[in-house]
């Protein structure tokens, strides 16, 4: 059994953000790996072949949606599970990331840690 710590990547552009969960994911036992943008989150799902990804979907250069095409493109990359975390709460917005294949998907003002954390333990 692999003894080594799960890896979630956050793509995430607010700094706030980033650093409030990297501690909560931290203590929960993860190893945090971040990206402040869409094509930054890509390069580093590609070279480091993260655990889970939680995605926002407003991001600079490259939109949450476009990551989660580009990973259904991507047969070394389909099967990583992504979560979505984001501030769009329109149905349409979180219809379309669960059509992209998103695993949950918590809007940033209204999730409990807690149930982020559960999410990730499920799809880890």
């Amino acid at each position: 059994m692999d003894k080594e710590k799960k890896k979630i990547l956050m793509i995430e552009d607010d700094t706030f953000l980033r650093n409030l969960y990297r501690d909560k994911i931290e203590k929960a036992g993860f190893n945090f790996l971040e990206a402040t943008s869409g094509t930054e989150g890509m390069n580093k799902i590609m070279s480091e072949k993260p655990d889970l990804v939680i995605l926002d979907i407003l991001l600079p250069m490259k939109g949450g949606f476009d990551v989660l095409e580009e990973m259904n493109d991507n047969g070394m990359i389909v099967d990583i599970p992504v979560i979505i975390l984001s501030n769009l709460k329109q149905s349409v917005d979180i219809e379309e990331g669960r059509r992209l294949g998103a695993r949950d998907y918590f809007i940033k003002s209204e999730v409990n840690f807690s149930d982020l954390l559960e999410s990730i333990k499920a799809n880890i």
